[in-house]
């Protein structure tokens, strides 16, 4: 079968909607309400479960907010909210234009008085040597930026040491914040709120999405804390003993770029996984990306046929477009077979315009391997919130094995509704992005805002960084 190879593709095929080329913010949004109803396999099974009213109430409110919209920028943030009616995962809106400047007369006014902090590094550094317990103090290295951290009161405020960055200068105010929320000030002065700041371990500062690294006074790190710097920091896969009886896969990502990485790993551990009693992988934060990118991880898992539920496209002129390209444009790399089968579906596609269409055999899949391995006997896969999409479809697979449990959180929840596709809008400023596909699953085992949950729940009390420690105690207690 070669339909999985196809179906990970992100196409980006020119619209053929470009009757009106009026590029303000009205007109786009009727471009983008337009083709998303004709074309987005989801758009009425979300009508089915909320209601035409609400449909029409959520239309009606962005209408008074896209008529006041001023900028490209502001436009393309209120057609994305639009968008998030139908569900909040495999929708998209990509702006192509460089965003307009951000600073204003008053804005730079206020930059030119920026609160400063007049300290001293050498009396600094004598404060922080007298401190027993450092906490958030400190001198900290977020690159490009050298920041001490200091407490007045009780708000702690991070002010520039050094930079390379020329909207910056020593002394100015980076960050202020409590126990509780703070504002963080990206490069060029505008405000980022996040909350809870956070210690992960005592060398590492965790500020919503930035991390901060102790530069003085630096503490020996936790063997927890680098196992867990080194996961949250993988840009690619890679494998880790753990002990004599647990071995590490880490995936941060199931994207088709990712493939060969992943494959690589596999293969050359695969002796070692195959002669250990326990496996843990670690899919945190993988967002998904391409079934094939997994496909040698299957094998290692198997115990018993693995069902896969399919899926149906949706057949419209432009949707089926994208098959006849796949066929077509050998900027894709498709081999002969799978340039057959893009062809003979666009051709059945384009018979049953405006119906869904299963272009397998059967609504099921069922996936068989001749040998069931010995080890690993248990295989834990760490699970969260940052998981969608192709790891949800994991995880869908592997837990069917007698071997795998899921440990961690719910994920994301958006697989239900899926296959992407990009297309551009009529005076090409962004792309609207939108799917093809229905799972045969619905309504029976929806995944779409819901998630898959965990045999084994991590609740708060168990950290992020505790979280490989107390698996490895779960495995360690099962295998005895």
């Amino acid at each position: 079968m070669v339909r999985p190879s196809i179906l990970v593709f992100f196409a980006l095929i020119s619209s053929p909607f470009l009757v009106a080329q009026k590029c303000d913010c009205l007109s786009n949004f009727q471009w983008v309400k337009k083709t998303f109803e004709e074309n987005d396999a989801g758009y009425k099974y979300a009508l089915e479960l909320k209601g035409i009213p609400a449909y029409e109430v959520h239309n009606a409110n962005y209408l008074k907010k896209i008529t006041k919209a001023n900028t490209s920028e502001e436009c393309t943030k209120l057609l994305y909210e639009w968008l998030t009616f139908f569900r909040k995962g495999h929708i998209g809106i990509i702006r192509n234009q460089a965003p307009e400047p951000v600073t204003t007369k008053d804005e730079t006014h206020i930059h030119k008085n920026w609160e400063t902090i007049a300290v001293q590094e050498s009396e600094f550094y004598k404060y922080l040597d007298q401190k027993s317990e450092p906490g958030f103090e400190g001198v900290w290295k977020s690159d490009p930026y050298i920041i001490g951290i200091k407490k007045f009161g009780k708000t702690y405020k991070g002010f520039i040491l050094e930079t390379t960055v020329e909207t910056w200068k020593k002394g100015e105010v980076k960050v202020n914040f409590d126990n509780y929320k703070g504002d963080f000030y990206l490069r060029n002065k505008t405000t980022e709120v996040f909350e809870k700041p956070k210690m992960v371990g005592i060398n590492h500062l965790q500020l919503g999405r930035f991390f901060l690294t102790r530069v003085y006074p630096k503490y020996e790190t936790e063997n927890a804390i680098a196992a867990y710097l080194k996961s949250t920091n993988a840009t690619s896969a890679y494998f880790d003993t753990i002990n004599e009886n647990t071995v590490l896969l880490r995936i941060p990502s199931f994207d088709g770029s990712q493939k060969k990485s992943i494959d690589s790993v596999v293969l050359a551990n695969r002796s070692r996984i195959l002669e250990t009693e326990n496996l843990i992988i670690d899919i945190r934060n993988n967002g998904g990306g391409s079934d094939w990118s997994y496909r040698e991880i299957i094998p290692i898992l198997y115990t018993n046929p693995i069902r896969i539920v399919g899926a149906e496209f949706l057949s419209t002129k432009l949707n089926n477009q994208r098959m006849l390209d796949l066929a077509n444009n050998p900027d894709f790399g498709l081999d002969e077979q799978s340039k057959k089968w893009a062809k003979d579906a666009y051709d059945t596609l384009e018979k049953h315009l405006g119906e869904f269409v299963n272009l397998d055999s059967s609504k099921v899949v069922l996936q068989k391997f001749d040998t069931v391995h010995t080890y690993p006997k248990n295989i834990a896969i760490l699970i969260d919130q940052g998981n969608a999409s192709t790891s949800e479809q994991f995880l869908l697979a592997a837990r069917q094995s007698k071997k795998v449990k899921l440990f961690g959180t719910t994920t994301m929840g958006v697989l239900d509704i899926s296959n992407m596709l990009f297309v551009k809008s009529p005076c090409k400023e962004f792309e609207l992005g939108y799917c093809l596909t229905r799972s045969f699953r619905i309504p029976h085992l929806t995944i779409d805002n819901k998630g898959i949950q965990p045999d084994f729940y991590l609740d708060d009390n168990i950290e992020d960084h505790q979280w490989l420690d107390f698996v490895v105690g779960i495995l360690a207690v099962k295998g005895k």
